[in-house]
């Protein structure tokens, strides 16, 4: 199998570590296949892709799309380094309001699955960082939900304190004020 699937600390949160396979030309690896990730617990569809470009210390995040229009991401790093770090938003979770991060790099060829049920979030420890993600829902404005990066109630410990923060992530909400998910509700055949 060309991926190993390592589960984390929160439920339902699993990094994967595709195989890589170099040579004197440079290297292939494969970053997704149906089969595999379903056989580990990841049977969904993808509906849309994205890609941004952040400059070392920009902070993107916490996001989240409210149900029944939740996703989730595969998120992968193409070139540069960030640390991700996905919130869980799940009311009915013994995990709800805990967090994990990770370190995603164009090196190391990790990929983060986050279901839907979590705010997710990264900060570029580089310059140029290329950072794409496969999304099981498409982006809707009037879903869109987001959780202060800087919420002492979570306490997370970015690697980073010096950031750039966009105009509308600085006004998001503290995690005890923000939209919530619905208690009882199922995240992608999960609860």
């Amino acid at each position: 199998m060309p991926f190993e699937f390592v589960p984390l600390a929160i439920s339902d949160l699993i990094l994967i570590k595709p195989r890589a396979f170099p040579d004197e030309r440079g290297f292939f690896l494969e970053t997704y296949k149906e089969s595999d990730f379903r056989q580990n617990g990841i049977d969904v569809k993808f509906k849309q892709s994205k890609h941004s470009c952040s400059a070392a210390q920009v902070l993107r995040g916490l996001h989240y799309q409210l149900p029944p229009f939740e996703q989730g991401k595969l998120v992968r790093v193409v070139s540069g380094m960030v640390w991700d770090v996905a919130v869980d938003m799940r009311p009915d979770s013994a995990t709800f309001g805990k967090w994990i991060g990770v370190e995603l790099s164009g090196e190391n060829h990790h990929l983060f699955w986050i279901p839907g049920g979590f705010a997710h979030g990264f900060v570029a420890l580089t310059e140029n960082v290329h950072l794409e993600y496969q999304c099981t829902n498409e982006f809707r404005k009037d879903a869109e939900g987001g959780v202060r990066w800087d919420d002492p109630e979570l306490g997370i410990k970015w690697p980073r304190q010096d950031i750039l923060v966009s105009d509308k992530d600085v006004i998001l909400p503290l995690f005890q004020n923000a939209t919530p998910f619905p208690k009882g509700y199922v995240f992608g055949g999960k609860s």
